[in-house]
């Protein structure tokens, strides 16, 4: 497992207030942030989160540089031809958030 402080890097998905799914891949290590994988249905590997979002948010901090990253609204349209498609920011060199940031 990565020193928190390798993780410098985050990766935020917003949903749009429509069900979508999105898959993020990194070159490095990927964990989520400040949430239960299993509650909030989302599949890591340890270099790609998948999973499913409508509104809120789902951070992850990362190490490496992004690799991919695919989002589709609930009929399956990709981004950026559907407006429904979650959005995703991508900020390198941030300090390393705890579970309760």
């Amino acid at each position: 497992m990565p020193s928190e402080r390798s993780l410098t890097n985050l990766i935020t998905i917003v949903g749009r207030g429509v069900p979508a799914n999105y898959e993020i891949s990194v070159d490095g290590t990927i964990e989520m942030v400040a949430a239960d994988p299993d509650e909030e249905a989302v599949i890591i590997s340890e270099q790609t989160a998948e999973g499913a979002i409508e509104t809120g948010v789902d951070r992850f901090q990362f190490s490496g540089e992004m690799a991919n990253a695919h989002v589709v609204d609930w009929n399956g349209a990709p981004s950026p031809e559907s407006p429904s498609t979650p959005e995703v920011n991508i900020d390198y060199g941030v300090p390393a958030r705890s579970a309760d940031s």
